[in-house]
């Protein structure tokens, strides 16, 4: 069995059981928040990288649809000169 599944499957056993307590409940979800506020966001970045990130690509090659083209032709119309 793939280690994931195995403590997948401990998991969801284990929180059937806290489940039914609401107190342990209450302390398991303030817990996991804690736990999923760590994991780093790579969307996430400050106003000056922002900025930054906006500033390069200024400077790259841009590309305008043409009259009467939908999205889709518009991307692989693009996707050949990247």
């Amino acid at each position: 069995m793939n280690n994931s599944l195995s403590l997948n499957a401990d998991f969801l056993r284990d929180l059937s059981v806290v489940a039914e307590d609401e107190g342990l409940l209450a302390k398991a979800v303030k817990y996991i928040r804690k736990l999923a506020a760590k994991k780093e966001d790579p969307t996430l970045m400050t106003k000056e990288e922002f900025f930054r990130r906006v500033d390069e690509a200024k400077k790259g090659s841009t590309y305008r649809m043409q009259p009467n083209e939908n999205l889709t032709t518009f991307l692989r119309r693009i996707g050949n000169d990247l």
